[in-house]
């Protein structure tokens, strides 16, 4: 694997296979940069390929996860006109696209603020594990802007009625009716948070990392892909698969009783 990328904003650290990327602005509640979109894409893109990194566990610094995006950011973008304010923009949405469609099971773990931009990185992840006493909301329109790049991933995690509701009352929730819209996953006391953690790569672990990528990207195509030619290459990708090295292996284990290579 190459190795990670040097980070300013983040805390990164490879243990058994899972990347742990720590979002590490604190004293702004981890609010997001340009910087720290900028790592965060290179990290993905280091580790896009190798599938010897199974799960990429994303969290916060202090007790929060992400207060939105950097304020800082937007006033120093103020004297360079709209276009800046676009391409700053736009780079996160850059960002949540490609975080989205990485390979490897994306899992959040989400304490305090959980705001704007952070709340579009709950929504991309395939696992979202929260604390009971997070803060969710979506806050921009308080703030005479809109949520422009992750209105889009919020309606396709939680339906457009909901997100209706949230980005045009800005209202706060917790944990609890996180997972009441299917925000999250897993709601938990802030102390069994890494608990569920342990459960939840327990399991992603036992599922073969290339089998598990070629289903993430299936699943994400059902969004828009036609149906007849999704399920017509979906076919092949089987085939592909059962033939393959994972299928083999998987099948064989299954037979003899055992772990296959990958669980163990």
């Amino acid at each position: 694997m190459a190795d990670l990328p040097h980070c300013d904003t983040l805390l990164l650290k490879l243990d058994a296979g899972v990347l742990h990327i720590t979002l590490n602005r604190p004293e702004s509640r981890n609010a997001m940069s340009l910087n720290m979109v900028n790592e965060l894409r290179a990290v993905l893109a280091c580790v896009k390929q190798n599938h010897s990194v199974r799960a990429l566990v994303l969290r916060g610094a202090d007790g929060h996860f992400c207060a939105g995006g950097d304020i800082k950011d937007m006033a120093n973008a103020r004297s360079a006109g709209s276009k800046a304010y676009c391409e700053l923009n736009r780079a996160f949405g850059s960002l949540l696209e490609q975080a989205q469609n990485v390979p490897q099971v994306v899992i959040t773990v989400l304490q305090g603020a959980v705001l704007g931009g952070g709340f579009g990185l709950a929504c991309i992840s395939d696992v979202a594990i929260a604390a009971q006493d997070c803060k969710f909301g979506l806050p921009e329109t308080t703030l005479g802007v809109i949520p422009a790049q992750i209105a889009p991933f919020v309606v396709k995690r939680i339906g457009l009625t909901q997100a209706r509701r949230l980005a045009l009352t800005a209202a706060r929730f917790d944990g609890a009716e996180a997972l009441r819209l299917g925000l999250v996953h897993y709601c938990e006391p802030s102390d069994a948070l890494d608990e569920r953690l342990t459960e939840v790569l327990a399991q992603v672990r036992r599922c073969a990392p290339i089998a598990n990528a070629h289903t993430k990207a299936l699943l994400l195509a059902t969004e828009d892909e036609p149906l007849t030619s999704l399920l017509d290459g979906a076919a092949e990708q089987f085939a592909a698969a059962v033939t393959g090295p994972e299928g083999i292996e998987g099948t064989m284990a299954f037979v003899q009783k055992r772990p296959a290579h990958w669980a163990q």
